[in-house]
């Protein structure tokens, strides 16, 4: 009868925590897509460039105008775990000989300059006597 009664227990605690409204329980990771934008880069793309130049500097864009290849669309977005999306679009026009006629961002890029780097302390152990369980350190 006792083992009735905590099998039951059991059974309705789990199936309590299968339906749990908690989110965000679940690790998701960043999803970069698109071409990764630099605010370095983009800012080095000028008026008078050529099309190779920016290609080297930015790379193959996402999406070049199918009426006129004189538009190119670079487009980068990310998607932090839980975050709203950020879509940043550079846009690069280009005259007929190739040259560079106006580059346009429609929002600021964030700056990477020091990108965070975690701190912590991986071997505390250090001039430590190892214990005979501890060969693996």
């Amino acid at each position: 009868m006792q083992l009735k009664s905590v099998a039951v227990a059991v059974v309705f605690a789990l199936s309590l925590t299968a339906c749990s409204t908690v989110n965000k329980i679940v690790y998701r990771i960043d999803v970069p897509q698109g071409n990764y934008l630099e605010a370095s880069k983009v800012s080095q793309v000028k008026v008078g460039m050529n099309a190779q130049q920016v290609q080297y500097l930015l790379g193959t864009p996402v999406l070049v105008d199918p009426f006129s290849n004189n538009t190119w669309y670079y487009v980068f977005l990310n998607q932090k775990a839980y975050e709203t999306p950020e879509q940043h679009t550079f846009v690069v026009n280009f005259d007929s000989r190739g040259i560079v006629t106006s580059a346009d961002l429609d929002k600021p890029l964030p700056d990477v300059e020091k990108p965070e780097v975690n701190n912590a302390v991986i071997n505390a152990t250090e001039g430590q006597s190892k214990s005979w369980w501890q060969f693996w350190k």
